[in-house]
Parts: C-alpha cells; structure tokens; sequence
C-alpha cells in the first residue's frame, strides 16, 4: 500500500490551480493528433469538483452553438497545461448540476465583486 501512495504522491502536481464553483474559467489542454501535439483552451464555467488525490476533477459547463457541453478534466493530469480564471462567480452550492436546467442569462453566475 505504501509504494502505490509513493507513486500517486509522486505524480501530483506541486502547485495545482487555485479556483473554485462558480468561476468562469479557461483551461490549456494539450491534444495529441498523431505525431503533432497542440493545445486547445476550452472555456466555460467551472460546476462540479471532486477532491481525492490523483483522482481529483472538475466539470466545466459551455455553451457551443447553442447545446450546452460538459467536459470533466483531471486536475493533476500532465495533458492538462494551466486553468486561468476569468471571472470569480458567487455561489452558494457545491454543485452548479441546476444550470443544466436553464437557458439564456438565466444560466449565468452572478460575479463576485
């Protein structure tokens, strides 16, 4: 048991990214396609996480041409290059799962100031 926690403590990032539910965020995610590597941002507003060590995740919610799109990237995952946050949002749940729900400025979280 205490070479698997080495080797999972040895694979987490040592400054992971700072943001929370609710925020607006872009994440640099690198894509492999062949022998080229690239990076793609996708950008949209951050609904879920889920804490545990090399298994930690987090949703981000966009809408792409009018369907909303959910992506779920590993926190401590090399593919994953850096998250910027754009905007902080104020919210009161750990869980955002109510903005499937809706459409148009509704679906929008409040910025904190």
């Amino acid at each position: 048991m205490d070479m698997i926690k080495a080797f999972t403590n040895e694979q987490l990032k040592s400054d992971p990214p700072k943001f929370n539910i609710g925020d607006t965020v872009r994440v640099h995610n690198k894509i492999v396609e062949g022998t080229r590597e690239r990076t793609q941002i996708y950008e949209g507003t951050v609904i879920a996480k889920r804490n545990g060590g090399i298994s930690e995740t987090f949703t981000v919610r966009r809408i792409s041409y009018g369907v909303g799109v959910e992506k779920t990237f590993p926190l401590h995952s090399p593919r994953v290059e850096k998250v910027e946050v754009i905007r902080t949002g104020k919210v009161r749940r750990a869980k955002l799962y109510y903005l499937r729900d809706r459409v148009g400025k509704a679906a929008k979280v409040k910025e904190k100031i």
